[in-house]
């Protein structure tokens, strides 16, 4: 028996609609004060962090779904990321804070390393709302 949910059906139509490149689809199932984080980007505009999703989309083969894991206020996303550039297999997970039927914080986990040599030469986003870089992480 498949059960659904509010969390379940916001993550998946917001991964669905990602993966397609619909940036208004996926940005229709986020909430108010979003917060977005990736090792290359924060940002808090719903549009922001979608910025070159087109071309992202452009060397995609297809994406694997390893797990999926959600709560009345969570979902974890695990999944295989198939690219035809350098970068190869990227092994992903997405962390979601969801509320009110709506995702509130994405949390974006991978290795970032086969990726920085792409995101160099990719054309800089002419968005206002664009997002910022993440601070760097250092070691203490």
């Amino acid at each position: 028996m498949t059960t659904t949910s509010p969390t379940r059906e916001a993550v998946q139509a917001y991964h669905r609609a990602r993966f397609r490149g619909d940036v208004p689809a996926a940005a229709a199932q986020l909430g108010q004060n979003f917060f977005f984080r990736s090792p290359f980007i924060e940002s808090h505009s719903p549009t922001g962090h979608l910025a070159g999703i087109e071309q992202l989309i452009q060397i995609i083969d297809h994406v694997e779904m390893i797990s999926e894991m959600y709560n009345d206020t969570e979902a974890v996303l695990v999944y295989d990321l198939h690219t035809n550039s350098p970068a190869g297999i990227q092994h992903t997970a997405e962390h979601f804070r969801v509320h009110d039927g709506r995702i509130t914080a994405i949390r974006l986990i991978f290795d970032a390393t086969p990726w920085q040599a792409i995101m160099a030469a990719r054309p800089a986003v002419a968005d206002a709302d664009r997002p910022h870089p993440a601070p760097a992480v250092t070691a203490t």
